[in-house]
């Protein structure tokens, strides 16, 4: 890419017509639309685009281009997103790979492995998903008790994950492992196992909504190479701390370079679903007045957050990344996204109570199922009650009712 020092007229001009000449005009408008078990489109024009935003780097814009980013800055990066608005066009790229684990990498691994790992995710061609969450260490994670023993030329991985998000169709796992049970916090490792070695076994778990975004994980005996170590031995739970800012600040709609339908879903505006549902009174306004005043607002709870966000992004990129803040984001941005839901399930009057059958159409169908996809959001990425802990003591500095804690 041309270096433009700093000059934004000509990056946009460029942008512009690189746009023009790659973003297929019969993907306008499909951003995060899925299929019912959650995958993205397959299609010809998919693929193209996918693979021309990797190799351009702008699938993340702002990761150094000696890795496969775009080497962009903050304002560039703006730019770009406004150029892709004005055609259409969105991003392709993203998933855990691009929201969590490559910010995180980029700080704490070797150049090794930010050279074999930091330009896949960056072309999405390699899937990954989270080992965290254990069925005996949900919110006090740090009990976990997956071990990683060491047999000299690699680790022995033996337990198991819940809730691994993607699991069936990932390619790599980035894990926290026990390696040293004398201790809790510190006894923690970050290491990355390869989802297709043997001894790993996957369940996908059906949700409420339909679909089984979410997965067990069973680890048997397998063979993790040492260089697939992050960071020093013991000191995963430092890593895991941090990738978990990113996480929030990804699902509060801060973005983790990826793309994404972000949190309010796929569809029109509460507002203008309501004129086709509602209907219009003399004036041309929602005819129902009390429904009215909760759509305005939303809609004006939603901007408001929508530009905190924008105005975190730029803060975290000058920085160092994303700080304690993003567990406020996380909180504010699941609420809203969970009052959109159910505005739009009740404007949509019997054609929200739909869970298949013709008499619904499939935008229906889609909006009952992400309204009750949407209630995990409170729960996955930190429960809002673990935010609300993390608010108190780092940002207000509240006392700990229950005493000192490393968490």
């Amino acid at each position: 890419m041309a270096d433009f020092g700093g000059d934004i007229d000509a990056f946009r001009a460029d942008a512009r017509s690189w746009l023009e000449a790659n973003f297929p005009a019969s993907l306008k408008g499909k951003s995060g639309l899925m299929t019912i078990e959650g995958e993205s489109p397959e299609g010809a024009d998919f693929k193209a685009w996918t693979k021309a935003m990797g190799e351009k780097g702008w699938g993340v814009p702002t990761w150094p281009k000696q890795y496969g980013g775009g080497g962009l800055s903050a304002a560039e990066a703006r730019v770009l997103q406004q150029e892709m608005n004005r055609i259409g066009a969105w991003n392709p790229i993203g998933g855990m790979g691009t929201m969590m684990f490559g910010p995180t990498l980029l700080e704490y691994g070797n150049e090794e492995q930010k050279q074999k790992h930091i330009r896949a995710i960056a072309r999405q061609e390699v899937r990954w998903c989270q080992g965290f969450s254990e069925p005996g260490a949900g919110s006090d994670l740090a009990s976990l008790s997956t071990k990683a023993e060491d047999k000299g030329d690699h680790f022995l991985v033996n337990g198991s994950k819940i809730w691994t998000s993607g699991g069936q169709w990932a390619d790599m796992c980035f894990c926290l492992v026990r390696t040293d049970t004398t201790k809790k916090h510190e006894g923690i490792s970050f290491l990355l196992i390869d989802m297709h070695d043997p001894g790993v076994e996957v369940r996908p778990i059906r949700l409420i909504a339909g679909m089984s975004p979410f997965c067990e994980t069973f680890f048997t005996d397998v063979k993790v190479p040492k260089e697939n170590l992050v960071g020093p031995l013991n000191g995963g739970w430092t890593i895991a701390k941090r990738l978990l800012q990113h996480e929030r600040s990804g699902i509060s709609g801060g973005g983790g370079g990826g793309g994404g339908g972000g949190l309010f879903g796929v569809g029109g505006s509460p507002a203008s679903m309501a004129k086709s549902y509602v209907g219009l009174d003399e004036k041309g306004r929602i005819a129902d007045s009390d429904l009215r005043s909760r759509i305005t607002s939303h809609e004006m709870d939603a901007r408001a957050f929508q530009l905190t966000a924008f105005r975190m992004m730029a803060e975290a990129r000058s920085n160092q990344g994303p700080s304690a803040a993003t567990s406020i984001m996380k909180n504010a941005g699941t609420k809203v996204g969970q009052d959109r839901a159910e505005l739009i399930i009740e404007l949509m009057g019997t054609q929200g109570l739909g869970w298949e059958g013709d008499s619904f159409k499939p935008d229906e169908l889609s909006a009952v199922r992400g309204w009750l996809g949407g209630k995990a959001t409170t729960i996955f990425g930190g429960s809002q009650e673990i935010q609300n802990n993390i608010i108190s003591k780092r940002i207000l500095g509240l006392p700990d009712p229950l005493g000192p804690s490393s968490n």
